[in-house]
């Protein structure tokens, strides 16, 4: 049962629940505006409490380990976008779950889930929490300068207009910035009570994803997208996965990291952060595009959980019998 709920992430089935939802009973007219408006504050709420959270000595730290994060951004905001690219040029299905795929590749790393994995697997825990953290804080800059460089052809991208970057400013940069600066009297409060601030983070993104998806099944969603090419995002998103967890390994090896630092670049660099990922969709894209374009994170969100689950435990097992 323990490795079940390392494997799923119950928190997953919270989010088919607001989809769900969202699908039998949207949110519509004065309705829809007052979800929307509560998702806006939830955002809002979110970004301030990430600020709150990262510490001074995060942020620095980043500019230390500079050969194992600079892999890591580099897999995070090059390797991973390069391969959107070619899957939305491949890819098959509505332009709108492709145009999804591609966003997904442009997010920054995971903070939580990472940190866990390479504690799991023994790598260097202190490393994870700040190549992750430095990840998530340059995402709020790189995924929408990304978004206005790679998804400028006609649809849910597009140049970013002056309405997003003051969603961008208004939303997420300046919650963040004034959580942080007000981290010296809030910080112990927020460290005190992680369950209660974990549960406001989910509470925030199950509201983005429902306000979302309502737009999008006003729209006629899954009118437009069939199981068939629900099957076949799945499957390309396990390829991503596959091939930047060898890519990040043998990146590893190759500049000369340690068995705990290589753990962490395929960590840190392999994963994808539905927590930034829900909240920037909803700033950047129109209401009604957003659902279509955050359900490959939502699939890649499980698999790359999955995944790296089972590597993890393995990593352990075979420290284990060295040691022995």
């Amino acid at each position: 049962m323990t490795k079940l709920r390392q494997m799923f992430d119950p928190f997953l089935l919270l989010l088919l629940g607001t989809v769900l939802l969202a699908s039998l009973f949207p949110a519509r007219g004065v309705g829809a505006r007052i979800a929307g408006g509560v998702a806006d504050a939830g955002i809002v709420l979110l970004f301030f409490l990430h600020g709150a959270k990262l510490s001074r000595e995060a942020i620095w730290g980043g500019a230390k380990a500079w050969k194992l994060h600079l892999a890591t951004l580099s897999t995070t905001f090059v390797l991973f976008p390069l391969m959107g690219l070619a899957a939305r040029q491949l890819g098959a299905g509505p332009p709108s779950l492709r145009d999804g795929l591609l966003f997904l590749t442009l997010l920054p790393s995971t903070v939580q889930s990472s940190i866990a994995f390479t504690s799991i697997a023994r790598g260097n825990v202190a490393a994870a929490v700040v190549s992750a953290s430095f990840s998530n804080l340059l995402g709020m800059f790189l995924t929408p300068m990304l978004v206005a460089l790679l998804m400028q052809r006609g649809g849910a991208g597009g140049a970013i207009s002056l309405a997003s970057i003051e969603g961008i400013a208004l939303q997420l940069l300046l919650p963040f910035v004034v959580g942080h600066l007000m981290r010296p009297w809030i910080g112990g409060f927020v460290a005190k009570h992680k369950a209660l601030v974990g549960r406001v983070d989910r509470s925030s993104i199950l509201l983005v994803v429902y306000a979302a998806f309502s737009a999008a099944v006003v729209e006629g969603l899954w009118h437009s997208v069939s199981a068939d090419e629900m099957g076949l995002l799945a499957v390309v998103c396990i390829l991503l996965l596959i091939m930047v967890l060898v890519t990040t390994w043998l990146l590893g090896r190759a500049i000369g990291l340690s068995r705990e630092d290589a753990i962490v670049l395929q960590f840190c660099g392999s994963k994808k952060s539905l927590t930034s990922g829900v909240p920037i969709a909803g700033v950047l894209f129109p209401a009604s595009a957003v659902g279509p374009i955050l359900l490959p994170i939502m699939i890649f969100h499980q698999i790359q959980l999955m995944a790296c689950a089972m590597i993890a435990r393995h990593y352990a097992k075979s420290d284990t019998e060295v040691d022995k």
